[in-house]
């Protein structure tokens, strides 16, 4: 009986001693900075790979295709050599077969993702049961990577242990290759061209390098080792250290299958002083007095800092704190006052964190940067802004993002209010992931004093990602130089949808109005009632609610009846337009109580003067028509100028 025991616990050790050990495969996916597909493509991969963490490891290459980011601080530009090594074809190159011809495209383990299932190699493609069956391969090899931080943060020492747990020979030379990745980088602007600007697991650099990597020997036997150490310096592009992770993998450059692949993921750094965000109110004068929020994103508490801030690149005084930060904690410090100069409108307050009680390891996020708004001037020339401008934010208009998030205002190229145009401003409520947060739009400071309540136009379009979002987007006016704001109008929800397709729909991609209809816009038209003063402030405000983006364009905010201007009384002249809306002829008629010569000018939304009449009015009553069929929808100005002092009407056009 002993006996019998004996030898099956014999064969029980024989077949533990041979037994293959299970997979973590390798997705490479090919993408690009100038790749449309691929920004649509990436969020949702990033979540089927997320959903699979344990069971495949990701590295992204961003290839030139269609071509190459002209930035050369771009994901490609800063690794050019080693990625166009992996993914072109010829005799300097890695030469993958089939060969990668298209952006985005994918190889697991080395090999076609239809292999595996999949349909074909197109990210979209990847799901659970391809990843489950490329992961359900055993390897004859088991890998352990450990990471550790040298003493400045200037570098990660890696020790990679290799074991065979199963014979095993290549066809051709067996390579150990390693890459470092940073597995979340948010840009404020897109490094390429298509939009995308949130980048998860990009290779950044590789180590030795990724054409020689570490040679292996070609045949294995079980129980058969092989250790070495890497020591990773960090390349001063990397955006963020607490980002960096590495993907090693044993791949046969025979067939090019990878046996192995293992993952050595991010890590916090012993200290870390993160510079986070800051507020800066409104200012009338020429001192501001700043409030800045530091994270702790070390391991280490944080017990002193010094903080030195700027305006518009011209340093102020510094501000030296003491305290008890612990790790993951953040705070709000008050900065001593600072001197400021220019004219009204946006300007740019930043600062800088040093001289932390420790060294910092990652220096890269000690500065950020908001606007803020000068109000010490009140332009009196109405606002009128198409965004057709070069600048954004245009002249006199500030962009404020708090929390400097990634998704925010900016502008939109290739489609504009109606489609009269090909720009506006969007908001991306689409990636603005932080439910709650508000970002402002500010107009220039303007004088709206006169005889009548202002008056606002802007076009809008909007669409919900689904029937329950509830994006919101206000607008405010101050007149005491922002200490107290009155709300104007408020919308938010479908209430604030535009795009009648979208209704009760679920748009799960970024939203961009139809540019083949006007149908997604609408003219929104307000009264800022008690605002005919002269130090007037207007800002648009979102509410994000991560939902779907929103387009404004031609802004338009005038004082019909402006101090200055002699408005005729209506004992002198009576004015009125019909028919009003007008998709053609419309006529101006005037009852006059004097003859004069008059000015007839009609100025659309972007302040441009479309149309001039001279006419000569009798006494009594006149009329003078317009042909408006030519000219696009939209609200225009309509003028008369006399002698005796003018008046102004506004007229709505629409097709």
């Amino acid at each position: 009986m002993k006996k019998n025991l004996l030898a099956l616990s014999l064969i029980t050790l024989g077949l533990c001693a041979s037994a293959q050990t299970p997979r973590l495969s390798l997705y490479e996916e090919f993408t690009g900075e100038t790749c449309p597909p691929c920004a649509a493509t990436n969020p949702g991969l990033n979540v089927k790979l997320a959903a699979s963490f344990s069971k495949i490891a990701a590295i992204k290459w961003q290839v030139p295709i269609p071509s190459a980011p002209s930035n050369t601080w771009s994901l490609y530009q800063t690794d050019k050599t080693e990625i166009d090594w992996r993914w072109r074809t010829g005799a300097a190159y890695y030469s993958y077969n089939p060969a990668i011809n298209s952006a985005p495209s994918s190889k697991i383990d080395g090999q076609e993702a239809t292999i595996f299932g999949a349909a074909s190699g197109h990210p979209a493609n990847l799901n659970s049961t391809v990843i489950n069956t490329a992961q359900s391969y055993t390897s004859a090899f088991s890998i352990t990577m450990a990471r550790a931080w040298d003493a400045t943060g200037s570098a990660v020492n890696l020790t990679i242990s290799i074991q065979a747990t199963a014979p095993f020979t290549a066809v051709g030379p067996l390579i150990f290759r390693t890459v470092m990745v940073e597995r979340l980088i948010q840009f404020s602007v897109q490094p390429g061209t298509n939009g995308e600007r949130t980048f998860e697991d990009a290779a950044r650099k590789c180590f030795p390098t990724l054409q020689g990597g570490v040679a292996m020997a070609s045949t294995w036997t079980i129980g058969q080792t092989q250790t070495f150490t890497l020591n990773c310096s960090i390349p001063s592009y990397v955006r963020d250290k607490a980002q960096i992770a590495f993907v090693g993998f044993i791949q046969d450059d025979g067939n090019q299958k990878v046996a192995q692949a293992v993952r050595a993921d991010k890590q916090a750094v012993p200290d870390d002083a993160v510079a986070v965000s800051a507020v800066v109110p409104i200012t009338c004068n020429t001192s501001i007095a700043p409030m800045v929020t530091v994270l702790n994103n070390g391991l280490n508490v944080i017990t002193a800092m010094t903080i030195t801030p700027s305006s518009d690149a011209v340093a102020g005084p510094v501000t030296t704190w003491a305290g008890n930060l612990a790790p993951s904690a953040s705070t709000t410090i008050p900065l001593n006052p600072m001197t400021v100069s220019g004219s009204a409108g946006s300007h740019v307050f930043s600062y800088n964190i040093s001289a932390i009680n420790a060294v910092d390891f990652n220096t890269s996020n000690n500065t950020t940067k908001v606007n803020y708004v000068l109000a010490n001037n009140y332009q009196s020339t109405p606002v009128a802004e198409g965004f057709t401008g070069a600048a954004y934010p245009p002249s006199g208009f500030t962009v404020i993002n708090p929390d400097a998030g990634t998704a925010s205002w900016s502008k939109m190229n290739g489609c504009g209010g109606y489609n009269l145009s090909g720009e506006s401003t969007k908001y991306d409520f689409f990636n603005n992931t932080v439910i709650g947060d508000k970002d402002e739009l500010v107009l220039p400071p303007v004088d709206l004093s006169g005889a009548a309540d202002p008056d606002m136009f802007f076009d809008v379009a909007y669409a919900q990602r689904d029937a329950t979002s509830s994006d919101a987007l206000e607008v405010f006016a101050s007149s005491d130089c922002g200490a107290t704001w009155t709300s104007v109008y408020s919308k938010q929800g479908a209430a604030l949808q535009t795009c009648a397709s979208c209704i009760n729909a679920v748009i799960a991609t970024s939203y961009v109005p139809d540019t083949s209809t006007p149908g997604d816009w609408r003219t929104e038209q307000i009264t800022l009632p008690g605002f005919n003063k002269s130090n007037v402030l207007v800002k648009f405000v979102t509410t994000s609610d991560n939902g779907n983006n929103l387009y404004l364009d031609n802004i338009n905010l005038s004082q019909s009846n402006p101090t200055g201007i002699k408005k005729i009384a209506d004992s002198q002249m009576n004015v009125s337009i019909y028919p009003n809306p007008t998709n053609g002829i419309t006529n101006i008629n005037i009852t006059a109580k004097k003859a004069s010569d008059a000015t007839v000018s009609v100025m659309n939304m972007l302040g441009q003067v479309v149309t001039v009449k001279q006419v000569s009015l009798t006494l009594g009553a006149n009329s003078v028509q317009l042909d408006m069929k030519e000219y696009a929808t939209g609200v225009y100005n309509v003028t008369i100028n006399t002698a005796n002092g003018s008046v102004v009407k506004k007229l709505n056009v629409t097709k």
